[in-house]
């Protein structure tokens, strides 16, 4: 490697350096300038460019393709979303449809957020075990993950009307028989409990 920077690097194959894109978080762990570097890379060709985009795993360029595929989502915004977010960090935003946690990186909106959401969320999951265990500490994923339609209503109206996901949940899973209820008696039901506390 001949240069490396926050948001990029030089890579010598053969004596010809070849410029490549990098996240903030591959910069730090990629090595120093002199070191043989390993990267996964993504080739992006426009009409009269030809950009690479490298990343020290292959989950996180998977990710990176999953981002690119979504309308109003550039390798820039990509890039820059996962300078601030690793993968596994991403998957968990698009699970608990965390708007804020998207919007963090520089050149994704909060409408951006939203569609990334949207478009993404039956692509990703949690189901790798040690995914779930980092995430152990917000249970609100795990639990919602095993949600039914009606449930999945009550807790999307619950957090229309205010009220944060994971106390939402935790309200609607506090419903005795919430399994086998409607949304409408459920949502009736948990709306009990918030008042309550």
């Amino acid at each position: 490697m001949d240069l490396l920077e926050t948001d990029m690097c030089v890579i010598d194959i053969g004596g010809l350096g070849i410029n490549v894109n990098i996240t903030a978080r591959c910069s730090a762990e990629i090595g120093s300038v002199g070191d043989h570097v390993k990267l996964y890379t993504y080739t992006q060709v426009a009409e009269d460019t030809f950009q690479l985009y490298g990343f020290s795993d292959r989950d996180e360029l998977d990710m990176f393709k999953k981002l690119i595929s979504v309308s109003g989502v550039g390798p820039k915004s990509a890039l820059s979303l996962l300078s601030v977010m690793d993968a596994d960090s991403v998957r968990y935003a698009v699970i608990s449809d965390d708007i804020k946690a998207l919007s963090k990186a520089k050149g994704i909106s909060a409408k951006t957020a939203g569609k990334i959401i949207i478009e993404l969320k039956g692509k990703v999951d949690l189901s790798d075990d040690s995914l779930a265990r980092k995430f152990s500490g917000t249970p609100t994923v795990i639990q919602k993950a095993d949600m039914g339609r009606e449930e999945s209503d009550a807790l999307a109206a619950l957090v229309s009307l205010g009220y944060s996901e994971s106390e939402s949940t935790k309200a609607i899973m506090a419903v005795d028989g919430h399994e086998t209820l409607d949304s409408g008696t459920l949502l009736s039901l948990a709306l009990k409990t918030l008042y309550g506390k």
